[in-house]
């Protein structure tokens, strides 16, 4: 299994990255699956660098903020309209509300919105498999509904938290984890909104609580130095720790 940053910037496209989206690559005999965790602003350009946008199987979007969101809208016009004819549907899971938000972001109807080009599908809490990829999820705390996402894979995993405060739900979804692919986009000592993103001595707190392998920080907005979210980061987890870059590969 292999993860692909394309895009990790916090809340809004920042100069070096995109706003949120992973790519998730699997093997299964001669045919790669290919998932998307999110698709926020920009990010549509950055995989078209990394892959054939119609080669996805399925996206997963973790929550209704645009920055996690908001290029399905260039992805439904690809599918609908690209010049070798309109493609198949393919699965969209999101929190409740997502196939109406998504129109809603186009412009569109509610009915039929974006229904023709993709298949929504709203969690329900069972864990989904697309070819030999298993994902399972669970609501962590945000002021919407939010959801981070482990991603397993012939006995390997990793975790992506989404955004999220710090909560004892991330906690037990990362247990054992491979890698843990957190936000850190609040910074320990200032007047912080409750109830809406971690720190990264938050997320290393959660890291180490759930006995991740490696921890990677993201979701960093472009006004914080992303050092500092390390800095804060490691006395508290002991194991690899690193910043999440545009165009980063981790195999798995």
């Amino acid at each position: 299994m292999r993860l692909v940053v394309i895009g990790c910037s916090g809340s809004y496209p920042g100069p070096d990255s995109p706003a949120s989206s992973y790519l998730v690559e699997a093997e299964e005999g001669d045919r790669t699956w290919r998932i998307l965790l999110d698709l926020g602003n920009g990010a549509l350009g950055g995989l078209q660098q990394v892959v054939d946008p119609l080669s996805v199987d399925a996206v997963f979007i973790s929550h209704l903020h645009p920055d996690h969101f908001f290029d399905m809208s260039g992805y439904y016009v690809l599918r609908k309209y690209h010049p070798s004819g309109a493609q198949p549907r393919i699965p969209v899971y999101g929190p409740r509300g997502v196939a109406k938000r998504l129109a809603q972001a186009y412009g569109l109807a509610e009915n039929p919105g974006m229904t023709e080009e993709f298949d929504f599908r709203e969690y329900d809490g069972r864990p989904v498999t697309v070819g030999p990829l298993t994902i399972g999820v669970t609501q962590v705390l945000h002021p919407v509904e939010s959801y981070a996402m482990r991603v397993t894979h012939e006995g390997r995993s990793f975790v992506y938290s989404g955004d999220t405060a710090l909560c004892d739900s991330l906690v037990g979804l990362a247990q054992g984890t491979d890698l843990l692919l957190a936000e850190a986009a609040f910074r320990e000592g200032e007047d912080n909104p409750p109830d809406l993103h971690m720190t990264g001595r938050d997320a290393a707190e959660t890291a180490a609580r759930a006995g991740a392998g490696r921890l990677v920080l993201t979701h960093i907005p472009p006004w914080y130095d992303p050092k500092v979210a390390l800095d804060e980061a490691r006395p508290v987890f002991d194991g690899p720790l690193e910043l999440a870059r545009r165009g980063s590969t981790y195999d798995l």
